[in-house]
């Protein structure tokens, strides 16, 4: 399901620790990481679909987790046409996404990267908050940048880091 102008609805998961540290994911079979994600179904609210993706993506179910905040409108990031299926060639640009900020509740051992039969990562680990700016693949570089910005304010005993211009 695409909007008229050719992104499709998505949700971004960002998992936090009691240390303000970010769940980040492997994806399977490649050197990519990134934060779970997935996209919203027809009817579907932003809610369910983070609900859904965080129990397919990490195994998580909601008393495992608090919500603590989400961006209040969507960010929007062009996937480069090389990437994006044939099929979709001239109709497609990219996700719009709205980003959750999680606090787990439950214990590292509830997260289980093979809870369904596709799993979309085969390594999670901690990193620090800001990590993932510098480490997505560069396409997604200024959401990652932009919710992690917004949701941070929501986090207290977070450093907060200066960013430059360029990002």
């Amino acid at each position: 399901m695409l909007d008229r102008d050719g992104y499709r609805p998505n949700v971004g998961i960002i998992l936090c620790n009691a240390r303000n540290e970010v769940f980040w994911g492997k994806r399977v079979r490649e050197h990519s990481w990134q934060f779970p994600q997935g996209g919203i179904k027809p009817g579907e609210s932003p809610e369910a679909a983070m609900y859904r993706e965080l129990m397919e993506e990490v195994g998580l179910s909601p008393h495992h987790v608090k919500i603590i905040g989400r961006t209040r409108d969507w960010l929007r990031y062009d996937v480069p046409s090389h990437w994006v299926r044939r099929e979709w060639r001239g109709s497609y640009r990219g996700q719009k996404q709205i980003w959750f900020l999680l606090r787990l509740t439950g214990r590292d051992s509830d997260v289980c990267l093979r809870a369904t039969s596709h799993p979309e990562f085969d390594a999670w680990r901690w990193s620090d908050y800001w990590a993932p700016i510098d480490a997505v693949i560069d396409f997604k570089r200024d959401v990652y940048t932009r919710s992690l910005s917004e949701l941070a304010k929501l986090l207290k005993g977070l450093d907060f880091r200066q960013l430059s211009s360029e990002e």
